[in-house]
């Protein structure tokens, strides 16, 4: 019999996956940064097109752009963390599922038991 059971996929901190998170975290934050100009834009723009902007409008365009200040922050809190990770140290990438093949005798602690896979530098280098 198959069943589906839930692997954490874990990634090993070395000196090339640091660089390429980090790269990650900029483009993302360079992305919410030009989300939230392009809306300062639009809402500027609006305002000299209408000479009294909707107040509930104007209030959707700065919760959009407090959102993606949020992030940003949040970013800059994982990039601050990524530095102080000393090398070697295993980071929760994800959650897969997979299928498991149980037969008759097995132990079913073993089938319980969390199933995780270890990458470094983009290869499987253990399952544990």
């Amino acid at each position: 019999m198959k069943i589906l059971q839930n692997v954490i996929v874990k990634q090993v901190l070395t000196e090339k996956s640091k660089n390429e998170l980090l790269g990650n975290y900029e483009a993302k934050k360079l992305q919410l940064q030009k989300e939230s100009d392009q809306l300062k834009f639009e809402m500027k723009k609006l305002e000299k097109t209408k000479k009294i902007p909707s107040l509930s409008l104007k209030k959707h365009f700065e919760k959009e752009i407090q959102a993606r200040k949020e992030k940003i922050k949040l970013l800059d809190f994982q990039m601050e963390q990524l530095h102080m990770l000393p090398l070697g140290s295993e980071l929760k990438e994800k959650e897969i599922k997979a299928i498991i093949e149980i037969n008759e005798g097995d132990r079913w602690e073993d089938i319980q038991s969390e199933k995780t896979i270890i990458i470094k530098d983009g290869i499987v280098d253990e399952i544990r």
